[in-house]
């Protein structure tokens, strides 16, 4: 069997693969062949040109299966990419599951830890209720009326009398042992939706529109939650067992004692003080900012050499105004909403970021950065102090003589952003 797989810079790379291949088997190849880094978000998204629909497989799906609902005219593509936020709901289910979208049973305590939610969701006898408005597309019309959902272990229903849970008030919607999940990938543009946040239910062997059970949310943090919610009700035990795969054999964390776990980087990235005999982690947030903003002044004042081509140290002040131009994180001539489109690709995630060209003003660069589910933009402006060239985030206050010291900066230091960098958006080549 052969699949065809895409990467972001429209790339590709014909596979011979074997009939029962898993997507997280797919990943596998591709990272040993291309030589990247397996860090455990890698993962291979399903892309449906003609609806504009697109979703991330999950590692246990059997790709041939998935390629052989698709019709033979339709220019559906996988792609080969990282989504940080694949697993994340096991490591921060605070951020996934709003308290006002969600219900226990009624002989469950009232006051319920946020890894007891994944406990329930995950068990076969107790199943949390999810419950909130979205806009339902009507069949076979164009038009979308506003109705109040539930999400209960039997599937998806809406109440026809308000937000009444009565039995005789509730309609089913949707079940989906026999649809896959996808996410519109065109916002309002192809369905007409009253928002951006939409999602839908395709039916596995259907490829007519008309079998679409559409959907759209208000907001990035209302999507979040059915979509998980739903993920969960669907693949249980098995999304869970996935996430743990890549730590078999690793002394990690004992079977749902759901602790968030750390990458190798993201633990070394903590404030450090090496003023004293001995080095110490500050604990202290107002004391790590104050040190941040010493440590960017020491940065400037350093010389700050930086190899070029041949290996001997170059002064920067001559290629200041390019360096950041071969690093994965900087991405030319870029769009605020190419931008967007990107790092929605990678992840909401906190700390996901690119670095970019300002289209609005020709000098400056923007940080783009996902914190709480939203995506904000920051300026990146260029000083001239003493006839030399530096950029600031915050006004002149903190000052890096490149944009590589700015990125390494705010990787170890959240200073004046909403986090720390962590998880940069890159095009890959296959």
């Amino acid at each position: 069997q052969v699949i065809k797989v895409h990467s972001e810079d429209e790339t590709s790379r014909a596979l011979e693969v074997p009939s029962d291949i898993t997507a997280r088997d797919v990943c596998q190849l591709l990272i040993l062949k291309n030589r990247y880094t397996d860090d455990h978000s890698w993962t291979l998204f399903e892309q449906l040109s003609h609806t504009g629909l697109g979703r991330a497989l999950e590692d246990h799906e059997l790709v041939m299966e998935v390629q052989s609902n698709w019709g033979m005219e339709e220019e559906n593509k996988f792609y080969f990419r990282k989504n940080y936020a694949k697993y994340e709901f096991f490591k921060n289910p605070l951020g996934f599951f709003p308290d006002h979208m969600i219900s226990f049973p009624s002989e469950t305590n009232a006051a319920v830890s946020h890894s007891g939610i994944l406990q329930m969701f995950l068990s076969s006898s107790t199943y949390p209720e999810i419950h909130g408005y979205l806009h339902a597309r009507e069949q076979g019309k164009k038009s979308w009326k506003k109705l109040y959902f539930l999400l209960r272990r039997s599937g998806l229903y809406f109440s026809t009398k308000g937000t009444s849970k009565e039995p005789r008030h509730l309609q089913f919607f949707c079940e989906f042992s026999n649809s896959d999940m996808y996410m519109s990938l065109t916002g309002k543009k192809i369905s007409g939706a009253p928002t951006n946040y939409g999602f839908c239910f395709k039916p596995n062997k259907s490829g007519g529109t008309r079998d679409l059970k559409q959907l759209c949310a208000d907001d990035e943090q209302s999507r979040t939650c059915w979509m998980t919610a739903i993920r969960l009700l669907k693949y249980g035990m098995q999304l869970y067992q996935n996430y743990m795969q890549p730590y078999q054999g690793r002394s990690v964390c004992s079977p749902l004692n759901v602790t968030p776990m750390r990458s190798i980087s993201e633990n070394s990235l903590v404030a450090m003080d090496f003023s004293g005999h001995r080095s110490r982690i500050i604990e202290n947030p107002t004391e790590a900012l104050s040190v941040a903003v010493e440590e960017g002044l020491a940065w400037r004042r350093r010389g700050c050499l930086r190899l070029n081509s041949h290996g001997s140290p170059i002064a920067m002040s001559n290629v200041g105004m390019s360096i950041h131009r071969s690093q994965s994180w900087f991405h030319h001539k870029i769009s605020r909403e190419e931008a967007q489109r990107l790092i929605l690709q990678h992840g909401l995630v906190d700390g996901v970021f690119l670095v970019r060209d300002s289209q609005s003003n020709p000098k400056t660069f923007v940080l783009s950065l996902s914190h709480g589910l939203k995506i904000k933009h920051f300026q990146i402006v260029p000083l001239e102090d003493d006839g030399k060239l530096f950029y600031t985030l915050d006004d002149g206050h903190t000052r890096f003589t490149d944009l590589i010291q700015l990125v390494e900066f705010y990787q170890l230091n959240k200073g004046v952003l909403p986090c720390k960098l962590k998880h940069y958006c890159t095009r890959i080549a296959l």
